[in-house]
């Protein structure tokens, strides 16, 4: 059989033909499913640098190689929500029934347009005030962690990934998602100051681990935005993974229009640009992920 050519005399050719051997490569891939439910919470307390848009959509990538997921949409912009296409008006139940007033997070999860394994539990402008009213709850920090074992708990089907969207910001909301995860994803920005910001971070990190939830871990760190073409680009991805080492992805997000333009169409760039290189690069860092989970706990298992 002829083997099927290309030309790639030009810098788009090119492109193309990468992003054609990409997608090969990702169709003859196995993503393999993770033995227990694996709960992220993203995370970056500096603003603009791809949270919520990592978010939804590495959560729609582990959906579509097979995964269910849920996204607990912890921010009151709501931002997760309306890429996801899920409605999250002021009488919508939300995360917030579930942090004020004990709903359970089942009553209050909506199936995403977006995939049939890809849910979502929507933020509601109510939860801009949670702030202040949890103040006065019972275990005002563990009231996510009660309200997601109780689903996992009690799930008919099992939950492959989770993911908890963060504000920008270190309040009781992101307290309530660091407590009820059990592994930080942490996206960073490929462009100056990308690191600032990120020890305090790390600090709230290790205070929480300390005091509230010692079996959190961060585990996953993915650049985004990133333009190999510039120098800062290249610089701040070597300076990244020479703190980070291993946590770091070796998978990249590139700047692409298509990523930031999903969101307005009520969609991930998933299913918005399926072919485009922003879809393939988030498909490629959900399957390094799985790989890892797989292998770190192959390795485990040796030295038991």
């Amino acid at each position: 059989m002829e083997t099927e050519r290309f030309d790639v005399s030009t810098p788009l050719a090119r492109e193309l033909a990468n992003l054609r051997s990409r997608r090969k490569a990702l169709d003859s891939r196995d993503v393999p499913l993770p033995s227990r439910t694996r709960v992220f919470t993203v995370s970056n307390q500096k603003g603009g640098v791809g949270k919520t848009t990592t978010t939804v959509n590495m959560a729609a990538a582990f959906a579509k190689a097979g995964a269910r997921v849920l996204v607990i949409d912890l921010d009151p912009q709501g931002n997760a929500s309306t890429a996801l296409g899920v409605p999250h008006s002021a009488e919508v139940p939300s995360v917030y029934d579930v942090l004020i007033d004990d709903f359970p997070l089942a009553d209050v999860i909506q199936q995403s347009p977006e995939h049939e394994n890809l849910f979502c539990a929507p933020s509601t402008i109510h939860l801009a005030g949670a702030e202040i009213e949890l103040v006065s709850q019972v275990a005002r920090e563990h009231r996510l962690r009660t309200a997601l074992e109780a689903l996992l708990d009690s799930a008919e089907q099992k939950w492959h990934y989770v993911f908890i969207d963060c504000p920008p910001s270190l309040g009781l909301l992101t307290i309530n998602a660091f407590v009820a995860a059990r592994e930080v994803f942490i996206p960073i920005q490929c462009e100056y100051y990308a690191l600032e910001g990120l020890s305090q971070l790390l600090g709230s990190i290790e205070l929480i681990q300390k005091h509230l939830n010692p079996s959190l871990e961060l585990t996953t760190i993915l650049l985004t935005m990133f333009d190999g073409r510039t120098n800062l680009a290249n610089q701040v991805a070597d300076d990244v993974r020479s703190h980070f080492a291993d946590r770091v992805l070796q998978t990249v997000i590139p700047r692409a229009v298509r990523i930031s333009e999903a969101p307005s169409f009520g969609q991930t760039v998933i299913t918005y640009d399926p072919a485009g290189v922003g879809a393939i690069s988030y498909l490629e860092a959900a399957a390094e992920i799985a790989r890892r989970e797989t292998t770190s706990h192959q390795d485990k298992e040796a030295h038991a």
